[in-house]
C-alpha cells in the first residue's frame, strides 16, 4: 500500500511540474500578446502580411485573419474571418488555403515560447511555421488553380458567437478557463502515458508509429510524445517534451526535429474540424498538411542535421 501511495504521489507531483512549467511560460505570453493587441499589434501585422496574400492567391484583407490567428488562436482567427468575408462569396479552394496558413501558423507567441523551452530557437520555429505555411498555402492554391478543384462556393457550418466583452475582466476568466482545462488535458495524457507503459502498449505504439518515425529519423523515445503533439496539440507535445528533456529521455536532435515536426503538423484532431466548419477541403487541410510535413521534415533532418547522428529505432 505504501509503495501505491507514493507510486500515485510521485506521479501526481510529475503532473504538477509539466503543468507548472507550461503556466510559467503561457501566463507572461498571454498577458504580452493582450498588451500588444490593445496598442493596435494585430493590424500592424495585418498589413505586413496583406502583401503576402497574393503570393496565395487571396485578398490583402484576409491578412488581418491570419494576424489575428498568428497573435492569439484558430477561434478568434474564425471569429475575425466571418467579419472580414461576410460582404464576399469566397470558394472551398480559397477557404482552404487560408485554413492552410492558420493551421500551420496560430498562436506563436504562446506556442513559440513552449517550444523554446525545449531548446529550440524562435528563428527556427517562425521559419518553419510562417515559412512554411506560405510555400504549402502557394502549392496548394497553385494546385488547385491548374485544375480548376474546388472552385465551388463555400458552405459555411459555423457560426461564431458574437463576444462583446473585450475586457481584461472578461479576458482573465476565459484565460483562467483555458489553464484550468490545460491541468486536466495534462493530467489525463500524462496518466495514459503511464498506463501504456504499464500495460506495454507503447511498444504496439511504437511499431504502428516506426515507418513514419524512420521517415523522420525519430528515435523509440520520442514517439508517444509527438503522436500526442500531432493529435492534440503543441503545447501538450511540446510540455511533455520539456520534461522528457529534463530527465534526459529524449536527444538533442530528436528534440529539434521533434518540435520542428510538430510545428508544422499539429493537434491534427480538433484544429483540422475547426477549419473544416468554415467549409474548407479535407484533402488539402488533413492529408496536404500532414504529407507536406513530413517530407519537409524528412528532408531537412537528413540534410541540416546529418552530421548528428539518428536515434537508434
Amino acid at each position: 500500500m505504501t509503495t501505491a501511495v507514493s507510486a500515485v504521489s510521485l506521479h501526481l507531483k510529475n503532473i504538477w511540474d509539466v503543468y507548472w512549467t507550461l503556466i510559467k511560460i503561457m501566463v507572461p505570453t498571454l498577458i504580452a500578446v493582450k498588451l500588444l493587441s490593445d496598442l493596435g499589434g494585430v493590424e500592424f501585422l495585418a498589413q505586413l502580411l496583406a502583401p503576402l496574400m497574393s503570393l496565395v492567391g487571396l485578398p490583402a484583407e484576409w491578412g488581418l485573419v491570419w494576424a489575428v490567428g498568428i497573435l492569439t488562436n484558430i477561434y478568434t482567427a474564425m471569429a475575425v474571418f466571418y467579419e472580414v468575408a461576410a460582404q464576399n462569396d469566397f470558394s472551398v479552394a480559397e477557404v482552404s488555403v487560408l485554413g492552410l496558413l492558420i493551421l500551420v501558423a496560430h498562436s506563436l507567441p504562446v506556442e513559440g515560447a513552449v517550444a523554446k523551452a525545449t531548446g529550440v530557437t524562435w528563428l527556427l520555429t517562425l521559419t518553419f511555421r510562417v515559412v512554411g505555411a506560405l510555400v504549402l498555402a502557394a502549392v496548394v492554391s497553385t494546385i488547385y488553380d491548374l485544375g480548376s478543384f474546388q472552385q465551388q462556393q463555400v458552405t459555411l457550418l459555423w457560426q461564431p458567437d458574437v463576444r462583446t466583452d473585450s475586457s481584461w475582466t472578461a479576458w482573465i476568466v476565459e484565460q483562467a478557463q483555458m489553464l484550468v482545462s490545460v491541468l486536466c488535458i495534462i493530467a489525463v495524457l500524462m496518466t495514459g502515458l503511464k498506463l501504456l507503459d504499464v500495460l506495454k502498449m507503447d511498444r504496439l505504439i511504437h511499431a504502428l508509429l516506426r515507418p513514419v518515425m524512420r521517415l523522420l529519423t525519430l528515435g523509440k523515445s520520442a514517439s508517444n510524445i509527438t503522436l500526442i503533439g500531432v493529435t492534440l496539440g503543441i503545447s501538450f507535445g511540446a510540455g511533455l517534451l520539456i520534461n522528457e528533456v529534463r530527465k534526459g529521455g529524449i536527444s538533442r536532435r530528436d528534440t529539434i526535429i521533434a518540435v520542428s515536426f510538430l510545428g508544422l503538423s499539429h493537434s491534427l484532431i480538433e484544429d483540422t474540424i475547426l477549419i473544416l466548419l468554415l467549409g474548407a477541403d479535407i484533402w488539402a487541410v488533413l492529408w496536404g498538411r500532414l504529407i507536406f510535413s513530413i517530407l519537409v521534415i524528412s528532408i531537412w533532418a537528413r540534410w541540416w542535421l546529418k552530421d548528428i547522428p539518428a536515434a537508434q529505432n
